[in-house]
Protein backbone atom coordinates (compact mmCIF):
# COMPACT_ATOMS: atom_id res chain seq x y z
CA UNK A 1 0.00 0.00 0.00
CA UNK A 2 2.16 3.44 -0.74
CA UNK A 3 4.85 6.22 -2.01
CA UNK A 4 8.04 7.40 -0.49
CA UNK A 5 10.56 10.07 0.68
CA UNK A 6 12.91 10.46 3.35
CA UNK A 7 14.27 13.84 5.17
CA UNK A 8 13.60 17.12 6.81
CA UNK A 9 15.48 20.03 8.59
CA UNK A 10 15.14 23.49 9.65
CA UNK A 11 17.13 26.21 11.24
CA UNK A 12 17.80 29.79 11.47
CA UNK A 13 19.00 32.19 13.96
CA UNK A 14 16.99 35.11 14.68
CA UNK A 15 16.73 37.91 17.86
CA UNK A 16 13.40 38.01 20.44
CA UNK A 17 10.51 40.57 19.10
CA UNK A 18 11.12 43.88 21.17
CA UNK A 19 8.78 46.07 21.69
CA UNK A 20 9.83 49.60 20.73
CA UNK A 21 9.04 53.61 21.60
CA UNK A 22 9.85 56.35 19.20
CA UNK A 23 13.30 58.18 19.41
CA UNK A 24 13.10 61.39 20.16
CA UNK A 25 14.15 63.67 17.40
CA UNK A 26 12.13 66.51 15.69
CA UNK A 27 8.58 68.18 16.39
CA UNK A 28 7.23 66.77 12.87
CA UNK A 29 9.22 63.18 13.36
CA UNK A 30 7.20 62.73 16.40
CA UNK A 31 3.56 61.97 14.59
CA UNK A 32 4.87 58.68 12.69
CA UNK A 33 5.77 55.62 13.48
CA UNK A 34 9.45 54.12 12.84
CA UNK A 35 9.50 52.83 9.35
CA UNK A 36 5.58 54.08 8.38
CA UNK A 37 3.74 57.02 7.11
CA UNK A 38 2.88 59.59 9.29
CA UNK A 39 -0.31 58.38 11.92
CA UNK A 40 -3.71 60.87 11.37
CA UNK A 41 -5.72 61.49 14.10
CA UNK A 42 -7.90 58.75 14.62
CA UNK A 43 -5.72 56.00 13.14
CA UNK A 44 -5.34 52.55 14.64
CA UNK A 45 -2.50 50.72 15.50
CA UNK A 46 -2.59 48.09 12.81
CA UNK A 47 -1.36 44.42 14.38
CA UNK A 48 1.25 42.60 13.23
CA UNK A 49 1.98 40.68 10.47
CA UNK A 50 2.58 37.29 9.47
CA UNK A 51 5.59 36.13 11.28
CA UNK A 52 5.39 39.27 13.31
CA UNK A 53 5.41 38.89 16.97
CA UNK A 54 3.63 40.55 19.81
CA UNK A 55 4.29 39.41 23.40
CA UNK A 56 2.85 42.15 25.05
CA UNK A 57 3.41 41.10 28.72
CA UNK A 58 5.13 37.80 27.76
CA UNK A 59 8.33 39.68 26.48
CA UNK A 60 10.32 39.40 29.55
CA UNK A 61 9.59 35.55 30.03
CA UNK A 62 9.93 34.75 26.30
CA UNK A 63 13.39 36.68 26.15
CA UNK A 64 14.84 35.26 29.39
CA UNK A 65 13.60 31.45 27.73
CA UNK A 66 15.56 31.99 25.21
CA UNK A 67 18.92 33.22 27.17
CA UNK A 68 18.80 30.23 29.54
CA UNK A 69 18.27 27.52 27.12
CA UNK A 70 20.10 29.61 24.30
CA UNK A 71 17.10 28.78 21.23
CA UNK A 72 17.32 31.42 18.43
CA UNK A 73 13.41 32.83 18.46
CA UNK A 74 12.49 30.63 15.82
CA UNK A 75 14.05 27.58 17.94
CA UNK A 76 11.95 28.66 20.62
CA UNK A 77 8.88 29.13 18.70
CA UNK A 78 9.24 25.39 17.18
CA UNK A 79 9.69 23.92 20.66
CA UNK A 80 6.30 25.66 21.45
CA UNK A 81 4.53 24.63 18.32
CA UNK A 82 5.90 21.07 18.84
CA UNK A 83 4.73 20.89 22.35
CA UNK A 84 0.73 22.01 21.42
CA UNK A 85 0.40 20.80 18.02
CA UNK A 86 2.11 16.87 19.36
CA UNK A 87 0.48 16.87 22.70
CA UNK A 88 -0.82 13.01 23.40
CA UNK A 89 2.26 11.82 21.19
CA UNK A 90 5.44 10.44 22.03
CA UNK A 91 8.52 10.30 19.71
CA UNK A 92 9.48 6.64 19.17
CA UNK A 93 12.86 6.17 17.46
CA UNK A 94 13.73 3.46 15.36
CA UNK A 95 15.19 1.79 12.00
CA UNK A 96 16.63 -1.00 10.11
CA UNK A 97 18.61 -3.92 11.44
CA UNK A 98 22.13 -2.89 10.84
CA UNK A 99 21.76 0.31 12.16
CA UNK A 100 22.47 2.58 9.35
CA UNK A 101 18.83 3.89 8.55
CA UNK A 102 17.70 5.45 11.78
CA UNK A 103 14.19 8.04 12.46
CA UNK A 104 11.85 9.53 15.05
CA UNK A 105 8.43 9.83 14.37
CA UNK A 106 5.70 11.35 16.75
CA UNK A 107 2.80 9.13 17.26
CA UNK A 108 0.45 7.73 19.80
CA UNK A 109 1.72 5.42 22.82
CA UNK A 110 -1.60 3.21 21.46
CA UNK A 111 -0.22 2.33 17.47
CA UNK A 112 -3.33 1.59 14.58
CA UNK A 113 -1.41 -0.89 12.45
CA UNK A 114 -2.25 -2.38 9.39
CA UNK A 115 -2.13 -5.07 7.86
CA UNK A 116 -2.51 -5.68 3.97
CA UNK A 117 -2.76 -8.84 1.96
CA UNK A 118 -1.84 -7.32 -1.05
CA UNK A 119 1.27 -9.40 -3.05
CA UNK A 120 4.16 -7.12 -1.69
CA UNK A 121 2.58 -6.66 1.85
CA UNK A 122 2.40 -9.97 2.00
CA UNK A 123 5.30 -11.42 0.99
CA UNK A 124 7.29 -9.00 3.31
CA UNK A 125 4.91 -8.96 5.59
CA UNK A 126 4.48 -5.24 5.93
CA UNK A 127 2.37 -4.41 9.11
CA UNK A 128 2.26 -0.37 9.38
CA UNK A 129 0.98 2.16 11.02
CA UNK A 130 0.35 5.97 9.33
CA UNK A 131 1.60 9.32 10.21
CA UNK A 132 1.69 12.69 8.23
CA UNK A 133 5.21 13.38 6.45
CA UNK A 134 5.87 16.34 9.36
CA UNK A 135 5.69 14.31 12.10
CA UNK A 136 8.32 12.12 11.07
CA UNK A 137 12.63 12.91 10.83
CA UNK A 138 15.08 10.92 9.21
CA UNK A 139 17.68 11.19 11.45
CA UNK A 140 20.49 9.08 9.06
CA UNK A 141 21.06 6.83 6.38
CA UNK A 142 19.41 8.89 3.76
CA UNK A 143 22.24 7.47 1.28
CA UNK A 144 22.05 4.22 2.04
CA UNK A 145 18.45 3.62 1.20
CA UNK A 146 16.84 2.29 -1.72
CA UNK A 147 13.75 2.22 -3.18
CA UNK A 148 11.58 -0.62 -5.24
CA UNK A 149 8.41 -0.14 -7.17
CA UNK A 150 6.26 -1.71 -9.28
CA UNK A 151 2.49 -1.60 -10.81
CA UNK A 152 1.30 1.92 -10.42
CA UNK A 153 4.63 3.10 -8.54
CA UNK A 154 3.24 4.92 -6.54
CA UNK A 155 4.12 2.90 -3.39
CA UNK A 156 7.66 4.11 -2.71
CA UNK A 157 9.04 0.72 -0.77
CA UNK A 158 12.00 2.08 0.75
CA UNK A 159 14.76 -0.15 2.23
CA UNK A 160 18.56 -0.38 3.86
CA UNK A 161 20.43 -1.49 0.91
CA UNK A 162 22.83 -2.69 3.42
CA UNK A 163 20.21 -5.11 6.06
CA UNK A 164 17.63 -4.89 3.53
CA UNK A 165 14.83 -3.85 6.09
CA UNK A 166 12.19 -2.05 5.43
CA UNK A 167 11.30 -0.13 8.36
CA UNK A 168 9.49 2.66 7.41
CA UNK A 169 7.82 3.89 3.38
CA UNK A 170 5.33 5.82 1.78
CA UNK A 171 2.11 4.19 1.29
CA UNK A 172 -0.15 4.49 -1.96
CA UNK A 173 -2.95 5.06 -0.07
CA UNK A 174 -1.19 8.14 1.65
CA UNK A 175 1.61 9.53 -0.33
CA UNK A 176 1.49 12.56 1.81
CA UNK A 177 2.51 10.45 4.60
CA UNK A 178 4.52 7.41 6.04
CA UNK A 179 3.91 3.63 6.84
CA UNK A 180 6.02 3.11 9.86
CA UNK A 181 7.38 -0.32 11.10
CA UNK A 182 6.17 -0.69 14.53
CA UNK A 183 7.91 -3.70 15.11
CA UNK A 184 11.59 -1.55 14.05
CA UNK A 185 10.66 0.54 16.50
CA UNK A 186 12.92 0.74 19.78
CA UNK A 187 11.45 -0.47 23.29
CA UNK A 188 9.56 0.67 25.43
CA UNK A 189 7.37 4.02 23.73
CA UNK A 190 4.62 1.67 22.74
CA UNK A 191 1.92 0.06 24.88
CA UNK A 192 -0.47 -1.49 22.76
CA UNK A 193 -1.01 -2.33 19.19
CA UNK A 194 -4.30 -2.70 17.50
CA UNK A 195 -4.23 -4.48 14.42
CA UNK A 196 -6.47 -3.77 11.31
CA UNK A 197 -6.67 -6.12 8.26
CA UNK A 198 -7.22 -4.39 4.67
CA UNK A 199 -7.64 -6.22 1.69
CA UNK A 200 -5.22 -4.97 -0.09
CA UNK A 201 -5.89 -7.74 -2.67
CA UNK A 202 -8.68 -5.37 -3.88
CA UNK A 203 -7.00 -1.91 -3.34
CA UNK A 204 -9.24 0.77 -5.10
CA UNK A 205 -12.35 -0.69 -2.98
CA UNK A 206 -10.64 -1.05 0.28
CA UNK A 207 -9.16 2.35 0.13
CA UNK A 208 -12.22 3.96 -1.00
CA UNK A 209 -14.66 2.43 1.52
CA UNK A 210 -12.37 2.73 4.52
CA UNK A 211 -13.44 5.63 6.11
CA UNK A 212 -10.14 7.11 8.05
CA UNK A 213 -6.92 5.95 6.41
CA UNK A 214 -6.50 8.89 3.78
CA UNK A 215 -6.80 11.02 6.83
CA UNK A 216 -4.28 9.69 8.94
CA UNK A 217 -1.48 11.13 7.04
CA UNK A 218 -3.14 14.72 7.35
CA UNK A 219 -1.56 16.87 10.12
Amino acid sequence: MGRATAGSARRSRRGSAAAGSPAGGSRRGRGKKAGGPAAGPGAQAQPPGPGAFDLGAQSGRWAAFQERHRLSCEEAARLLLDAYEYRGLVKHTGGCHCGAVRFEVWASADLHVFNCNCSICTKKQNRHFIVPASRFKLLKGADNLTTYTFNTHHAQHTFCKTCGVQSFYTPRSNPDGYGIAPHCLDDGTVQTIVTEDINGKEWEKAVKEHKTIRDMSKP
